[in-house]
């Protein structure tokens, strides 16, 4: 029996009261409890999915979506390479709670959506929702992502999407591992790495050897066999891959479905199931190909540059992740502090305390903000708009970098928030400090993300203009970003001996990142939120640790806001 004060002391035998024990944060609305993502929904042009999106921050919230969480991590997904006579089948078992997780995601969209309604703010919206059910739980966001970002890339191949597009953009989950021509929806994954390349994936050594005449500009997609090692297949249950392979012409991007054409399982081998540190509610796998059938995708030796078109997608779903887990951490710390007693006062009245939670806050209005405006630029350069582009080309990588940079120590410090309890599998931020590494391995690791912001500076001078743009909207409205961005633009124009960037790319994009984070919120966040950040993030009376917001910053305020 819970009670909360201890048990009378006329019963000497009772030793068992609890109290002082925080509930459980469910039954809420992921969405609407965050006073910055709603906001930042109707600034960045997705007004008109508010409604939808706070829907779905109930059904997130819902103490049963918590639980499919918490079951799909406890039984992890399981390999069955043959059946029980012999027969290979490369099939991958999984709980039920994962199931209800996926259709949860795919009958709301959140794999398709602006593809099926491709109107303004849909990448936006989308944000929003992938957020919400990413602070629930991480692991199906890898599937979900990887068939949103799967549709660009097919659409060089007009062929192949005509007839992939429909599937992958159905609101039903069919996890059936059948042709895709007996299924009601059907999903992406991608196989890009191999054990000696990593992200250098031009080392790739599995060859593509074409059965059908290779054809370009727009004509039917020649048919290849593929065959090679993958060191990690993502999400091995998919019906079809983006895969990149060596054909005659070079690295090349192929779509590799499951089964063939006349209906037999593609000669697509499981070799075994990661034993990973987190997203264990999500396979991924090694994989052999044995003269596995696999359709072309663009020109032969454009792999490269085609599957680009998956990876920036699945870049900016990198830092939804991310933002998502600094909120959800957020949350918890603050629900838990607000419901703990210590030393005769209620943690969140504690003022050491309020200073590591309005640290927390600040953190994580500053990633939403930066993951929401980044959305809407793909809105925008889906429509047409030459400036968003470049801010794409060049903020996808910026954030990436240090939004998922930001996420483990976040972790870390809202786990210590609850103190034991946050230590322990049953309560939710130990799974989510287990996750917070991943985003920012995902879709090319740290250094990867540098270099592309390097390559985007000198390749494309006009992105650095798109950016720089938006954190001058800011200009005159706080002192200590005035000063930032100044020596951050006077450090763009000496940075131009290739060898000296390179070693300085770190610093530089996390300057970059802060001073786009400083801008957004000094323009749409509350003054206590901006002038907390400014304060302690761009080099002024900060410390390096959460909680360590210099005098005069106003916790109250920033408490009240952040839910």
């Amino acid at each position: 029996m819970a009670v909360s004060e201890p048990l009378a002391s006329s019963n000497p035998h009772a030793t068992h009261a609890v109290f002082n024990q925080p509930p459980p944060l469910a039954d809420y609305n992921v969405a609407s409890s965050d006073r910055a993502l709603m906001e930042a929904l109707h600034r960045e042009g997705a007004e008109g999915a508010a409604e939808r999106v706070v829907a779905f921050g109930a059904l997130a919230g819902k103490a049963e979506t918590i639980a499919w969480g918490f079951q799909a991590n406890e039984n992890r997904p399981a390999l069955r390479t043959h059946d029980r006579t012999g027969v290979r089948v490369d099939e991958v078992d999984f709980h039920p709670a994962w199931h209800s997780l996926m259709a949860l995601g795919v009958g709301h969209g959140l794999h398709a959506l602006p593809w099926r309604e491709p109107r303004p703010g849909a990448h936006v919206a989308r944000a929003a929702l992938f957020m919400s059910l990413a602070q629930i739980e991480a692991g199906v966001g890898c599937p979900l992502s990887m068939t949103y970002s799967a549709v660009p890339t097919l659409r060089l191949q007009p062929e192949l999407a005509a007839v992939w597009e429909p599937r992958l953009t159905s609101l039903s989950y069919d996890p059936r591992l059948v042709p895709a021509t007996e299924k009601t929806g059907a999903l992406c994954g991608m196989a890009m790495t191999e054990k000696q390349g990593g992200s250098d994936v031009r080392a790739n050594t599995t060859v593509a050897r074409p059965v059908s005449e290779v054809r370009s500009g727009g004509g039917p997609s020649a048919e290849y066999e593929l065959t090679g090692h993958k060191w990690f297949c993502s999400a091995p249950m998919c019906d079809a891959f983006l895969v990149l392979a060596q054909a005659p012409g070079g690295l090349s991007c192929f779509l590799l479905p499951r089964f063939t054409p006349d209906g037999e399982r593609n000669r697509f081998h499981l070799q075994r199931l990661k034993d990973k540190l987190g997203n264990r509610s999500n396979a991924s796998s090694e994989i052999e190909l044995r003269a596995a059938r696999a359709f072309l995708i663009g020109d032969e030796g454009r792999g490269v540059p085609t599957i680009l078109e998956m990876v920036m997608h699945t870049r900016l779903d990198c830092v939804i992740g991310a933002a998502a887990g600094i909120r959800q951490g957020t949350a918890q710390a603050i629900h838990h502090a607000r419901h703990r007693r210590a030393f005769g006062r209620l943690l969140i009245d504690q003022p050491l305390m309020k200073n590591v939670l309005a640290d927390l806050a600040v953190e994580s209005e500053a990633a939403t903000l930066g993951m929401m405006r980044l959305a809407r630029s793909f809105d925008e350069a889906a429509a047409g708009a030459e400036p968003a582009a470049l801010f794409k080309r060049l903020a996808t990588a910026v954030l990436k970098y240090w939004t998922c940079k930001r996420v483990p120590v976040h972790a870390a410090e809202a786990l210590e928030c609850l103190g034991g309890n946050g230590y322990v599998e049953e309560w939710p931020l130990a799974r989510l400090y287990r996750e917070a590494p991943l985003n920012s391995i995902w879709e090319g690791s740290g250094n990867v993300q540098c270099l592309d912001v390097l390559r985007a500076l000198q390749k494309t001078p006009g992105s650095r203009e798109a950016l720089a743009g938006e954190i001058d909207a800011a200009r005159g409205g706080d002192a200590r970003l005035d000063g930032f961005a100044a020596a951050l633009s006077a450090d763009l124009e000496r940075l131009r001996e290739p060898v000296q960037a390179e070693g300085q790319a770190r610093r530089l994009v996390e300057r970059l990142a802060l001073a786009l984070q400083a801008s957004l919120l000094v323009r749409f966040a509350p003054a206590a939120v901006a002038d907390a950040f400014c304060s302690s993030r761009l080099g002024g009376d900060g410390g390096r640790a959460f909680g360590t917001l210099p005098p005069g910053a106003d916790v109250d305020a920033i408490l009240a806001r952040a839910g």
